[in-house]
């Protein structure tokens, strides 16, 4: 994720204090690693949870290392 100027964040902090954001109904990232940790069983989303804090990862992170390892196992 690219990082902001002095400018950008600037420019930011003065457009969400004098405006209202607009919210949708679309899924942020919170929402979304909550549904990816919903569908697992309580084991398997601990340590997900567990593993990624200590890794200062996301849990959807963990899952596509895991994923990238068993596939190149695989070949």
């Amino acid at each position: 994720m690219p990082t902001m100027t002095d400018e950008e964040a600037d420019a930011l902090d003065v457009l969400l204090t004098n405006t209202t954001p607009r919210l949708t109904n679309t899924p942020g990232i919170f929402a979304r690693q909550r549904a990816l940790l919903g569908a697992l069983d309580e084991i398997t989303a601990n340590y997900l949870l567990t593993r990624a804090e200590a890794l200062n990862k996301k849990p959807s992170n963990i899952v596509s290392d895991l994923v990238r390892e068993k596939i190149a196992a695989g070949a």
